[in-house]
């Protein structure tokens, strides 16, 4: 009797437990938080609009390896004016454990050259000699870093030396990372110099540059691979972070402790392409509808915004994105193209996405003053 009372009761609650599920999933899905991964710690973002559309463990704090190079790179690439300086090797910057560019003691190079071997070729020696120029000291250079990651909303890292090697106090996140990454993304020359499979550097006292290949296989194995850094540490496990663009979408991923690395970003960036794809919501080409003039040869005027706003979005988000349109119901020429005329917002779910200017496509110009007079003669007479 208590088995078949057991059964009964696992009839009743099955249905429901799975409605539950289901709705949890699609909870999650509509707000493009879920993929799975192998990796310990995963993010993916969009970069121009800083959506996030993956994760997994994004706030856990982690060992990064190499990866931090890039909030190097960016830190160097901000306070630095002229990159084409030549730099002197200093003896504190020679022999640094694990990847190098074989710098020598007083050797000259110019700070450019010293980035590609920093982020193409993971040099540890690049990092210490951009850092002790820059700042005057590692540590100080540190300061600048951790300052910067503020400045970019990167709440859970730490900095505490320039490349990436072991040390109790320094740490981030995959969710600070990849917040890092699409912030240097959008730096033109951030952007270059990771973006190049292949680098010749000047190399003093001999007759042959430097050859320096970018060791960021998603350059080659990906269609629009752009970036960024790979990592590797006994202690942070195989780490990435890649970056690719397909039409007007980038999007940086970065996966820590993940065996293959490579492999993982590359079917998370093609899942992000492929399930939120960029959407013009709103742009000066894109009609909200006319509005009715008076006093002009014209009865109406296209109403457009003022500028493009693209953002991904899932199919069923697209269908159900809601728009708050407030235009005035009537306009009065003469008016010039451009002129503002109400505002329009975007939202997805309850969260606003957008806020533009609504203007007018074209100038609007008065009637000449004999039919002028004849309208208000008209409107006033009740013809």
């Amino acid at each position: 009797m208590k088995k078949k009372n057991k059964n009964l009761l696992l009839a009743f609650l099955m249905p429901m437990l799975f409605a539950l599920y289901l709705i949890f999933i699609q909870a999650n899905s509509y707000n493009g938080v879920q993929a799975s991964t192998s990796a310990s710690s995963m993010a993916l973002i969009e970069v121009n609009s800083g959506r996030l559309l993956f994760s997994h463990n994004m706030h856990q704090r982690r060992e990064m390896a190499s990866t931090p190079k890039i909030m190097t790179a960016i830190t160097v690439i901000e306070n630095c004016k002229d990159l084409d300086q030549i730099v002197t090797i200093p003896k504190e910057a020679v022999g640094i454990e694990g990847s190098s560019i074989y710098l020598g003691i007083g050797e000259k190079i110019s700070i450019r050259d010293l980035l590609y071997g920093l982020m193409l070729r993971s040099g540890n020696d690049s990092a210490v000699a951009l850092a002790i120029h820059t700042a005057g000291s590692v540590k100080d250079f540190c300061i600048l870093m951790n300052n910067l990651a503020v400045k970019v909303g990167a709440k859970n890292s730490n900095f505490v030396n320039p490349h990436g090697l072991h040390h109790p106090e320094h740490y981030t996140t995959a969710y600070d990372l990849a917040l890092i990454s699409a912030y240097a993304m959008k730096n033109p020359v951030f952007k270059e110099i990771v973006s190049t499979k292949v680098h010749k550097a000047t190399w003093e006292g001999r007759d042959y540059p430097r050859i320096m290949n970018n060791k960021n296989k998603i350059l080659s194995m990906f269609d629009g691979g752009n970036g960024v850094k790979t990592g590797f540490t006994k202690k942070a496990g195989r780490c990435l972070v890649s970056a690719a663009k397909k039409d007007n979408m980038q999007v940086v991923c970065v996966v820590l402790n993940c065996g293959p690395m490579f492999e993982e970003c590359m079917r998370l960036m093609d899942l992000a392409f492929s399930t939120y794809p960029m959407r013009i919501l709103v742009s000066p080409k894109k009609s909200l509808g006319d509005v009715n003039v008076l006093r002009s040869k014209q009865q109406s005027v296209e109403i457009v915004t003022d500028k493009e706003f693209c953002y991904p979005l899932s199919d069923e988000e697209y269908k159900n994105f809601n728009y708050d349109i407030n235009i005035r119901p009537t306009l009065y020429a003469p008016m010039k193209k451009g002129t503002k005329v109400g505002e329009v917002s975007g939202y997805l779910q309850d969260k606003k996405i957008f806020s533009a200017k609504a203007v007018i496509k074209e100038d609007v110009k008065i009637l000449p003053f004999k039919e002028r007079l004849e309208y208000i003669l008209n409107t006033e007479s009740g013809c």
